[in-house]
């Protein structure tokens, strides 16, 4: 493994790094390939314009509870209301709740869903990453995620930065820091992980750039033995490979954009850090510094990043938290928003915050909600849609849609369109040979 030297700082995870990241032992999809294994994919079709559409995927693990945060049911009775308030925005007409008052003053470059529907219930994000449920095609490999999907569709912007990462931090319930299945596609299309597992068996211990030339030497006179002796021609291919992975490891671009010490103090203030870190239990942590973490790798060339933001999973305690993570959130998305809009990037970046399912009406004996996956909630921003309106509408205790349902893939297929990928004509080939749309339903006329 390639280690930046630098100042020693403790992240999310509670690893203590110098500057942040060790590169080299990064983790690839599911089975935790080797760099140089995780390109040897398809040739992918390249862009080397910067100027690229992207997506923030922020994963609210748990299940969010939609009438506590964009959904709020004043005239309910006091077991279903809650403790909240609505304000107002800066949208004639649009209320959210109290703990968010930043954005609601950015909410003209917000769209709120109220009405999300199709949800199966797990407690996962598998739904949020593909738009299906994990029964579909599992016996051939499952469906991909999003991210994996625009990887073996539009491949890099630039040779040396992955085109999907995952910043999700590992959770005691695991499909919580789900970052985005390859299904299919195979795990060189899974997202790039840079804290990945097998970093520790990876390390090359105080190897400089100078002796990583020398080792890529050695690994390419190895090569070209063994590809001589390779009667059926296999090691033929595999230089290229290798050298994406040394691009990747000796190109400043992917270490400058996950070291923060290179960011601006003012900017990663308005992010703030999200700790402490309260209510996390067997979920994620509030890490706020993902957020600004997302938009520099999205300037430096990736497509998608998904990321897990807190744990929602509410049964007790559902105030309290909300109030400690949706202040925290409050923060650093709209901080991100501002700083996309900063730099010109917004009408280029989506941004999509939601969970697995929403929460019941009524609250328990413990100040919490339960599962409700009959009806959630999410926001949207950026990426060149028509914000500053919400879609969909709960009846009166926030039980069930009564307008303009919207299904989880139809948000998947918004995504997709504004990634430049068409989910109504565009297939790609499943592992039987089969081609395979990648959701179904079309996108969110309303946003387009």
């Amino acid at each position: 493994m390639l280690t930046i030297r630098g100042g020693r700082q403790r992240y999310c995870d509670g690893v203590s790094r110098r500057d942040f990241l060790a590169i080299g032992g990064l983790s690839f999809g599911a089975a935790g390939l080797s760099l140089g294994g995780v390109l040897r994919a398809d040739a992918a079709q390249g862009n080397s314009s910067q100027r690229h559409k992207s997506l923030i995927n922020i994963f609210l693990g748990g299940g969010p509870p939609h009438q506590d945060m964009w959904d709020l049911k004043p005239d309910a009775p006091s077991e279903v209301r809650g403790e909240f308030k609505p304000i107002d925005t800066n949208v004639p007409g649009m209320q959210i709740c109290e703990v968010f008052p930043r954005l609601a003053s950015r909410a003209d470059k917000c769209a709120i869903i109220r009405s999300v529907v199709g949800c199966d219930g797990a407690h996962a994000a598998f739904q949020t990453n593909t738009g299906w449920t994990e029964a579909s095609l599992r016996s051939l490999g499952g469906r991909p995620s999003l991210g994996s999907a625009v990887a073996k569709i539009q491949g890099p912007v630039d040779k040396s930065v992955p085109p999907f990462v995952g910043l999700a931090a590992k959770t005691a319930h695991g499909p919580w820091s789900d970052s985005g299945a390859a299904g299919f596609l195979g795990p060189a299309y899974g997202a790039f992980k840079p804290d990945g597992p097998d970093m520790a068996n990876m390390q090359l211990k105080d190897v400089s750039l100078e002796r990583l030339a020398d080792r890529r030497q050695l690994l390419s006179g190895v090569d070209r033995l063994r590809r001589d002796a390779d009667a059926s021609g296999i090691m033929g291919g595999m230089d290229a490979f290798e050298q994406r992975a040394f691009d990747v490891l000796t190109d400043s671009k992917l270490l400058h954009a996950l070291d923060l010490s290179k960011e601006d103090p003012a900017v990663r203030a308005a992010y703030g850090d999200g700790k402490p870190y309260q209510f996390q239990y067997d979920g994620a942590p509030t890490c706020n510094d993902h957020l600004l973490i997302a938009r520099r790798l999205i300037e430096a060339g990736v497509r998608v990043v998904s990321l897990s933001f807190g744990r929602w999973d509410s049964h007790g305690q559902n105030f309290a938290m909300v109030r400690d993570h949706g202040a925290k959130l409050d923060m650093c998305l709209s901080a991100l928003i501002d700083d996309l809009e900063a730099r010109g990037m917004l009408g280029d970046v989506s941004i999509v915050v939601w969970g697995e399912f929403g929460r019941t009406p009524k609250i328990n004996k413990d100040a919490g909600r339960d599962h409700w996956p009959q009806v959630s909630a999410a926001l949207l921003a950026g990426g060149g849609m028509r914000t500053g309106q919400v879609i969909g509408a709960t009846n009166r205790l926030g039980e069930h849609a009564t307008d303009r349902p919207v299904h989880v893939q139809e948000i998947l297929a918004t995504l997709y369109h504004n990634l430049g990928i068409d989910t109504q004509s565009f297939t790609i080939t499943d592992a039987s040979g089969r081609p395979q749309y990648l959701v179904e339903k079309p996108p969110i006329a309303e946003l387009l």
